[in-house]
């Protein structure tokens, strides 16, 4: 059994990211809008996503994926069974799982989610095998 757990540093640098881009974007829409005060949009993008950063930490650094011989089981009763996995890909520190039925699940705040992947493939060609 290995368990993904959410990286804080990850989910830190995530945020910084975030942060960056709504600023600029908070700054652009007041200035195409012609209004004075530009940089009110930056301190705006810097308040959303850092409440959204604090609000919402708890609850993101408790979403622990486990995988079996045989599946992965994610928060809120997400589970993916090992063989109908079809698409593995990373999205910004996280690991995107894509099922034969289409499911997705987001692997989140992970520091190498290439490594991730890695042991996924490895699980699914044990059991193919």
């Amino acid at each position: 059994m290995t368990e993904f757990r959410p990286d804080k540093q990850t989910y830190i640098r995530a945020h910084a990211v975030m942060t960056a881009f709504a600023m600029a974007g908070g700054m652009l829409i007041l200035w195409l809008i012609d209004n004075p005060h530009v940089w009110t949009g930056a301190v705006g993008g810097f308040a959303a996503v850092a409440l959204r950063g604090w609000y919402m930490a708890d609850e993101v650094m408790d979403e622990v994926w486990t995988m079996t011989s045989a599946s992965l089981t994610g928060p809120y009763e997400r589970k993916a069974r090992l063989e109908d996995i079809v698409k593995l890909r990373t999205i910004a520190g996280s690991v995107q799982v894509i099922t034969r039925s289409g499911d997705k699940h987001l692997i989140k705040y992970q520091p190498d989610p290439q490594a991730v992947i890695e042991q996924i493939n490895a699980a699914r060609q044990k059991q193919a095998g």
